[in-house]
């Protein structure tokens, strides 16, 4: 997903900083803009590393001139596995790469974006953010520490020109489980599941879109759209819902 919101961007005018611990997705990602790729600069940072991330800015600038805008796409998920089998170092992954890197590439770019006439910050939550997913309890929590802070960060800016939007993907047809290292059991596919994906591109486009128009929060997919209303009416019908479409995953 985090490739297709370069590739949009890109195709918009914009110039962008795509920022990737592979070297060889950054490759791939630089080919597929083609022409549009005299726009993009790459650099290879690992966002769990503070002292890193806080050099990150400055490099920008200097390629670019200036920020206007981050989006924190980056995530990975657990293992599908209930938490009394979850081993620590795979919680502390999790929560390093989704909560804490949001944190400090937040941080890091924070006092730039307030110098800018106008700025904005997009943090990618999760539909697991609001709603429990069995086997990916960690997940969950990390993504919901997104929301909230992000949420918060909002209302902190409001007298400021930089504006805040938290999104909250459904299912989206990525890579993430094996980016992650997660095992989905033989069998379980996105043609035999019962879960809708939506497709990454479509994905970036209605997270690019959103953030021109400033919205407050953005719902990508039909999954995560019906589960937001779901669980806002009834929430205990909701966890048990959602609990029947992923047991085979478990």
């Amino acid at each position: 997903m985090g490739r297709e919101l370069v590739l949009n961007l890109l195709n918009k005018g914009a110039r962008v900083a795509a920022i990737d611990l592979s070297v060889a997705g950054l490759t791939e990602t630089f080919k597929l803009a083609g022409s549009k790729s005299t726009n993009l600069t790459s650099h290879v940072f690992n966002i769990t590393d503070r002292a890193s991330i806080e050099t990150l800015p400055q490099q920008v600038i200097e390629a670019h001139g200036a920020i206007d805008g981050v989006i924190n796409c980056a995530g990975i998920i657990q293992p599908f596995v209930p938490i009394a089998r979850l081993d620590y170092a795979a919680i502390e992954r999790v929560m390093n790469v989704n909560f804490y890197g949001t944190v400090y590439m937040t941080k890091s770019f924070l006092p730039h974006l307030l110098k800018r006439p106008e700025a904005h910050i997009v943090n990618i939550s999760s539909m697991g953010g609001f709603l429990p997913v069995p086997g990916q309890s960690v997940y969950g929590a990390s993504k919901a520490a997104v929301k909230l802070f992000t949420e918060g960060l909002r209302s902190e800016l409001l007298d400021t020109k930089v504006k805040v939007t938290i999104v909250f993907p459904g299912a989206i047809e990525t890579n993430i489980a094996a980016n992650s290292g997660a095992e989905i059991k033989t069998g379980v596919t996105k043609d035999t599941s019962s879960i809708k994906m939506t497709a990454a591109p479509k994905a970036a486009q209605i997270i690019i879109d959103g953030m021109e128009k400033n919205r407050y929060r953005i719902l990508v997919g039909p999954d995560a759209k019906f589960l937001d209303f779901l669980y806002r009416l009834a929430p205990k019908f909701a966890a048990e819902f959602i609990y029947k479409q992923m047991k085979a995953l478990m």
